[in-house]
């Protein structure tokens, strides 16, 4: 058993550091960088307190079966909001993306339909515009998008997406550090 390739795996995922991981077990990163590499072999404790920080439970890590990741997601897998008073309809395409880098969500508009407004934040936000025009208010400067053109932009503003359509709008966005 590989245990240090899978305890490297559940940290990447995680997105920890090895010296973050050291920090919340009392380890030190160069001990975790041995576990990792299989230098050298942790106490039942340890294992099991390094598991508790990764959200992994025993059964599974030792569990030698072959997990495939999911990797194509259908209707069936998505959830959906929509608020009808600003309105939009949303439509989270990966479930527990909001866990992940990249949240893709399908956005409709209708007619002046009108998305929340967000503060700042450390997020990058990728758009294609499907069906309509988009207007993007980041800051004090508006774009606009029409179907078949891409928006992409920073968060390092307050901004706000609203369709700018007379008719309903449609888009494909993909935000980093999920605040949707």
């Amino acid at each position: 058993m590989d245990i240090g390739k899978k305890i490297k795996r559940l940290r990447l995922k995680k997105g920890l550091t090895q010296e973050e991981l050291g920090e919340r077990t009392d380890l030190s990163k160069g001990y975790i960088s041995q576990l990792e590499r299989d230098l050298s072999s942790p106490s039942i404790d340890t294992l099991f307190s390094i598991l508790e920080v990764l959200g992994c439970p025993p059964k599974e890590f030792f569990d030698d079966g072959e997990r495939e990741q999911k990797v194509v997601y259908g209707e069936d897998d998505r959830t959906s909001f929509v608020d009808e008073e600003k309105g939009y309809h949303i439509e989270w395409l990966v479930p527990e993306s909001n866990e992940n880098e990249m949240e893709p969500i399908l956005l409709t508009f209708q007619q002046y339909g009108e998305f929340k407004r967000f503060e700042p934040s450390l997020s990058e936000t990728f758009a294609y515009v499907l069906k309509g025009r988009i207007a993007v208010h980041l800051g004090k400067h508006h774009y606009f998008a029409k179907a078949g053109e891409s928006i992409y932009f920073h968060a390092s503003d307050d901004h706000q997406i609203v369709n700018g359509n007379d008719g309903v709008s449609q888009l494909l966005l993909v935000a980093t550090d999920s605040y949707l």
